[in-house]
């Protein structure tokens, strides 16, 4: 696949997200791993949080008895913050994510930082295996209204349509679609939605995720590397490839 040459002034990027998924050591315990986590990231990532995943069991009884409820929770990521929350790692139990909010400069600009967490994950974690590893961009996208309206075919190649559209009028929709790249086999998800009318824009989540599920040892930075920069690559060609110059323009400015 070719390298996309775009260059943007103002990327509309609101967060950047790396998921690297993998295989844990049999009986991995995640809550186990809160103190020396904390230890290890806390000088660049001094806030911390666990996220929990809460699962409820409600069993009917016959003869007209209280039905039995059980709950369970458990710890599925321990997530390190920088002071301003802008930048994100966690320790999850499928992994290691590494997420960016705007301000977003460019990825070349994280990979120290994402291979000095990942490392510490590794020796934190120990994981076995890399099974996926995954990119996702969510961009938000400000259409100018014109007498409180946007033709969307003015900025997006593909754009909602609605049957018998003189009689309709669109206030929101959500698209969603699936494909695999065919010559990598690359999973791609893109999303458009839109967002609540502003006074002089028409908000639009344009959301791009690139994955690619294959197996490779935790240890191999070089892999992990060019696996990223190929999913980057076709990220970065999705983007231009969805929108019409004018949108592009819009990014310029």
């Amino acid at each position: 696949m070719s390298e996309s040459k775009l260059k943007l002034a103002k990327a509309p990027i609101v967060e950047a997200v790396l998921d690297i998924d993998c295989d844990m050591p049999a009986g991995f315990n995640l809550a186990a791993m809160e103190k020396p986590a904390r230890e290890a990231f806390r000088p660049q990532y001094p806030k911390f949080r666990n996220q929990f995943l809460e699962e409820h069991h409600i069993e009917a009884k016959a003869n007209n008895e209280p039905a039995k409820h059980t709950a369970k929770r458990s710890v599925q990521a321990l997530q390190f913050m920088h002071d301003d929350a802008k930048q994100l790692v966690q320790l999850r139990i499928q992994g290691f994510s590494f997420n960016r909010l705007a301000p977003y400069s460019s990825l070349d600009d994280y990979f120290p930082e994402i291979r000095r967490t990942w490392d510490l994950v590794r020796s934190i974690a120990s994981p076995i295996q890399i099974r996926v590893v995954r990119l996702r961009y969510i961009n938000r996208i400000l259409l100018p209204l014109i007498g409180g309206r946007v033709e969307l075919d003015d900025y997006f190649k593909t754009s909602p349509k609605l049957p018998g559209e003189e009689k309709l009028q669109l206030a929101g929709f959500i698209n969603q679609n699936t494909a695999v790249e065919v010559n990598t086999g690359y999973q791609v998800t893109i999303v458009l939605a839109s967002q609540p009318v502003e006074p002089e824009h028409l908000p639009i989540i344009f959301d791009i995720c690139v994955a690619d599920a294959k197996t490779a040892d935790p240890a191999n930075w070089d892999w992990i590397l060019d696996e990223i920069q190929s999913l980057r690559n076709l990220k970065n060609q999705l983007f231009e490839e969805s929108l019409t110059r004018p949108c592009l323009n819009l990014f310029q400015q």
